[in-house]
């Protein structure tokens, strides 16, 4: 009775484990398919996967406890993933060895393809005859044993797995650095384990021991294994076929695996607990389930929330790198965005208005003599005023000491200096409310000053934000996507990497981001003067007739925006002068994007897509010179 009750409970305990591998290897898929599935190694891990899934799913299934028709049928379809594991598996050990330099050169292709159609054969056998399994139906389940060909699939698996690992060994022994070394070392040491996990023991067993307590055990340790295999798994192969930098890798997997399958694992062990148990605290356990169910989920999201930076710190940050992480952190809590900053100038400026009793109000930035409305508290036409009179205000910020208001029209200003430089800080911003002068004495002059005051920390925010943007606009493109340049160092060259249509070392999306910065930082800027472009072939051809490599790119970039200019008459309307247009009066002129689109009779939106195109046939033209210069 007792061992009866503890062979339930360890087939019980086997069931969750294998629920647990589904929800485990389907997340991972579903982890796969967000990235860049042109990789050959996330493809074929993405195939291993499927096949791991599939057996277990089945597994899953014939637990409910079907028909004994359907759980044959579901016994059978098991072998779709175990007919087709052992050449994934082989696929995927290819992928690797293709990945460090050492691509197939037709053969192992064909093998490949070989291999999968023998896997086919072997499912095809398996669904239409018993030379490979035969089915021994009981009372309520199904039990399989080896037919008269089983010899040959062993066979097959066995040989197949020899190879796998011995792949990996080679593409362990060319990979060039010791962090790529490690990395294989991991996949080649937990590569083979879902193999094993669902390979058919049960061929080798009769039907009593199928079922016996040590078989039930043994297959309790083996699907524990393959659920922290999957887990040590995906690691390494979370590398591939990204071009994130390693310590985004890492964070997203670690944030992945604690969200995703760990929230699916703890509801699923939930879901067992409760349908299992009777009564608890003397409530059903079934009318319990749904509450249990969100009381673990959100205390499992609660506890991520506070043990993740932790593990971040432990797992993927050094000590070295705690200081700049927190300057990181730090940024992205205090910079926001220029919309958020425009609604505090607007609840700034209509609490002023709704406390002092005012009609209208508005604040201005000014930029190099330049004046922009910030916001408009009442009234529509206060916009084109304020546009259509700024020489009157230019006086007004030139005479005034930044401290009195002055009368302009029936508005009383006062022009914003910054507060970080000192007294001969410029002005930028101005502040105006409709007031005559007699009204502007009666006002509460401590809260007037109070939201002068925050009006002047928004300006100061917009100003240093934007230099911050514009920085940013022009560096972040220099800076190289590390794991897209980790290939050529951690592996060994591939002769096939560079066939497409593009210079060796160079992207076409890198291309494209540092010439938008070089075009946006034309007149002067980091955009331009730290750009990598400098480094191409056509740019330092054209330094010899230039004075420094800023005017050489900025010669060799004009170059590429005349070339967009059609034959005939200019036009600002026609279709076939748009790109030329934008980028002459966006960036050679550097007129604003209102002017541009007003004289081009374009929405801002629509002017802001024909301008990535613009963008977008400059490099183009460009790659184009550097590919023509390259194989000359």
């Amino acid at each position: 009775m007792i061992e009866q009750v503890i062979l339930s409970f360890l087939q019980a305990s086997n069931e969750v484990l294998a629920a647990a591998i589904v929800v485990l290897a389907t997340s991972m898929l579903l982890y796969n398919l967000t990235r860049d599935l042109k990789n050959r190694v996330a493809r074929t891990s993405g195939l291993v996967l499927v096949c791991v899934i599939i057996p277990y799913v089945m597994d899953v299934f014939i637990a409910l406890e079907p028909d004994i028709a359907i759980i044959e049928l579901a016994t059978r379809l098991q072998w779709l993933g175990i007919a087709f594991m052992p050449s994934a598996l082989f696929h995927l050990s290819d992928a690797l060895l293709a990945t460090t330099g050492l691509p197939s050169r037709g053969r192992r292709r064909r093998v490949v393809r070989i291999l999968y159609a023998v896997s086919l054969a072997f499912f095809v056998a398996v669904m239409t005859t018993n030379l490979i399994i035969e089915t021994v139906k009981g009372a309520r389940t199904v039990s399989i044993e080896g037919g008269t060909l089983a010899w040959a699939y062993v066979t097959f698996f066995i040989s197949l797995m020899i190879s796998t690992f011995i792949n990996v060994q080679r593409a362990r022994q060319r990979a060039l650095t010791r962090n790529t070394q490690r990395r294989m070392s991991y996949l080649q040491a937990a590569i083979l384990t879902p193999a094993f996990g669902i390979f058919p023991y049960s061929l080798f067993l009769n039907e009593t021991d199928e079922f016996s307590f040590f078989v039930t055990i043994v297959i309790i340790l083996a699907n524990l294994v393959v659920v922290l295999m999957l887990i040590f798994l995906s690691y390494p192969l979370s590398f591939f076929g990204s071009n994130k930098p390693d310590r985004v890798v890492k964070t997203e997997l670690l944030h992945f695996l604690l969200r995703g399958p760990g929230t699916g694992l703890l509801v699923l062990a939930v879901f067992v607990f409760f349908t299992r148990a009777t009564r608890i605290f003397g409530v059903s356990g079934d009318e319990l389930l749904p509450f249990a169910v969100v009381a673990i989920v959100l205390m499992w999201q609660w506890g991520i929330a506070l043990v993740t930076p932790y593990l971040e710190r432990w797992l993927i940050y050094g000590n070295d790198e705690d200081e700049q992480l927190e300057r990181i952190q730090d940024l992205t809590r205090r910079v926001i965005t220029r919309s958020d900053l425009l609604q505090m100038a607007e609840a700034n400026l209509a609490a002023c208005c709704d406390e002092l009793r005012l009609k209208s109000a508005f604040i201005l930035s000014v930029r190099k003599d330049d004046l922009e409305v910030v916001q408009v508290i009442e009234g529509s036409e206060l916009g084109d005023q304020l546009l259509n009179d700024t020489p009157s205000l230019h006086v007004i910020i030139a005479l005034v000491n930044g401290q009195h208001f002055q009368t302009w029209g029936c508005f009383q200003v006062l022009p914003i200096k910054s507060s970080h430089i000192g007294e001969d800080s410029p002005v930028i911003g101005v502040f105006g409310i409709r007031a005559t002068p007699v009204l502007l004495d009666t006002l509460d002059s401590v809260r007037l000053a109070e939201y002068v005051r925050r009006t002047q920390q928004t300006l100061e925010d917009i100003t240093i934000q934007s230099e911050i943007f514009a920085s940013l606009e022009g560096l972040l493109p220099q800076i190289s996507l590390s794991r897209s340049r980790a290939d050529a160092i951690e592996y060994r060259p591939n002769p096939a990497s560079n066939r497409g249509g593009t210079p060796s070392g160079v992207e076409r999306e890198e291309v494209y981001e540092q010439v938008r910065a070089a075009l946006r930082h034309y007149w002067g800027g980091p955009g331009i003067t730290r750009s990598r472009l400098i480094d191409l072939k056509i740019v330092q051809q054209a330094i010899s007739t230039s004075e420094t490599p800023t005017q050489a790119l900025r010669q060799v970039l004009e170059q590429a925006i005349n070339s967009q200019r059609p034959e005939g008459e200019r036009s600002m309307i026609a279709p076939e002068w748009t790109v030329y247009n934008i980028l002459e009066m966006r960036f050679l002129e550097g007129k604003k994007v209102r002017d541009v689109a007003r004289r081009m009779a374009l929405s801002e939106a629509d002017l802001y897509r024909k301008q990535r195109l613009a963008i977008e046939a400059v490099a183009d033209t460009m790659l184009e010179r550097e590919l023509e210069l390259e194989t000359k």
